[in-house]
C-alpha cells in the first residue's frame, strides 16, 4: 500500500513519480483514491486548464508541445494530459509520452501522461478530471489536456477546461465537419494550424463567418478569436498565449472562471456519484431482487417505472 501523505508531499515537491503514483491510483479506481483525493483536496484551483481539441490530422500534438516550449519559456510549469486511443488488447493507450512530445521528456518543470480512453465516449479518459487535479495538486500553472481527434464527440473537453481551444487545417474540410460536429459551440480560441499551406485565408474567412452567423452577444461578451499557427515551426505561437491570456483575464474578470470551475466540481461529482449507483445495481445483478423485478415486468404485473423505483430504494438503503 502506497503512503499517500507521502506521495502528495513528494508531488508537492515536484517529483514526477509521486505524480505517476497518484495518478495510478486515478486510473485503477485504487481503494486509496478517496484518500488521496482529500489530501490533495487543499491544493488544487491554481492551475489554468486548456483543452484542446480538433479532427485528427490539425497537428494537436504538435501544437501542444509548441505550447509547452511557449510557456516554459515564461518559467511556468507545465502539465500534460494526452488522451490516446485504447489498445482493443490491452485496454492501454496506443501512443508513449516519451514518443508524442519527446523533447520535453527530461525537462523537470514538464510531466506528460498519456492516458487511454478505454472505450469513454467524449474524447476524455473517465479518469481524466481526477488527474487533472493531481497535477494541479503538484504545482502546475498550466495543464494542457489533448484529446483523441474522434470527431462530434469531442465536445465533453468544453466541460473539463477553463478555455477550450479548437484547431482546424486549411484543405480539410474542417469548416463543414466543426459545423456538424457543434465544436464551433464550445471553443474559446480558434487555431488555424498549417497556415502555411494554400487555403489558410479560406478556412479563417469561412470560421469568422461562421462565428458571425446567429451569434447574439451582449457588448462585452467573448468573442472567440481566430489564430494563425504553424506549429511545427513554432509560428503563432506567441499570439495564440497572448489570445488565451486574454480569455483568462476576460473570465476572472466576470466570474466565469469561477463558474465554469464548479460546473466542473458539480459534474464530478455526479459522475463519481452515479458510478458508485451502477457498481451496487451491479452488485443486485448478482442477487435476486433485480432478476425478481425483471420477471414481474417481463409477465406484466409490475411497471418498469415502479420497479425501477423499487431498484433505486434498494440500491439507497443503508
Amino acid at each position: 500500500m502506497a503512503d499517500v501523505a507521502a506521495l502528495v508531499a513528494a508531488a508537492r515537491e515536484g517529483a514526477p513519480r509521486a505524480v505517476a503514483r497518484l495518478i495510478s491510483l486515478v486510473e485503477g479506481a485504487s481503494p486509496q483514491l478517496r484518500e488521496a483525493m482529500a489530501a490533495v483536496a487543499p491544493h488544487c484551483g491554481n492551475a489554468y486548464v486548456v483543452g484542446l481539441t480538433g479532427s485528427p490530422g490539425v497537428g494537436k500534438s504538435t501544437t501542444t508541445s509548441a505550447l509547452v516550449t511557449a510557456y516554459r519559456a515564461q518559467g511556468r510549469r507545465v502539465g500534460v494530459l494526452a488522451v490516446d486511443p485504447s489498445s482493443p488488447f490491452s485496454g492501454g493507450a496506443l501512443l508513449g509520452d516519451r514518443v508524442r512530445m519527446g523533447e520535453h521528456a527530461s525537462d523537470p518543470g514538464v510531466y506528460i501522461r498519456s492516458m487511454a480512453t478505454r472505450g469513454h465516449l467524449g474524447g476524455l479518459a473517465w479518469a481524466a478530471p481526477q488527474a487533472i487535479r493531481m497535477l494541479d495538486a503538484a504545482g502546475c500553472d498550466v495543464i494542457l489536456v489533448e484529446t483523441v481527434g474522434v470527431g462530434q464527440s469531442e465536445v465533453e473537453i468544453a466541460a473539463q477546461a477553463d478555455t477550450s481551444v479548437v484547431l482546424l487545417a486549411p484543405g480539410m474540410g474542417d469548416g463543414i465537419q466543426a459545423a456538424k460536429a457543434g465544436i464551433l459551440e464550445i471553443g474559446d480560441v480558434y487555431v488555424v494550424n498549417k497556415a502555411d499551406r494554400d487555403g489558410a485565408d479560406a478556412t479563417v474567412r469561412e470560421l469568422n463567418h461562421m462565428l458571425g452567423l446567429g451569434e447574439a452577444r451582449s457588448p462585452g461578451d467573448w468573442r472567440p478569436p481566430v489564430v494563425r499557427t504553424v506549429a511545427a515551426r513554432g509560428e503563432g505561437l506567441e499570439e495564440m498565449v497572448a489570445a488565451l491570456d486574454k480569455h483568462r483575464g476576460w473570465m476572472e474578470e466576470r466570474g466565469v472562471l469561477a463558474e465554469r470551475r464548479a460546473a466542473r466540481a458539480a459534474k464530478e461529482i455526479e459522475t463519481i456519484a452515479v458510478t458508485a449507483l451502477r457498481r451496487r445495481i451491479g452488485e443486485l445483478r448478482g442477487g435476486k431482487r433485480l432478476d425478481a423485478l425483471a420477471a414481474r415486468v417481463a409477465e406484466g404485473t409490475l411497471d418498469p417505472y415502479t420497479a425501477a423505483d423499487e431498484l433505486v430504494e434498494g440500491v439507497t438503503e443503508g
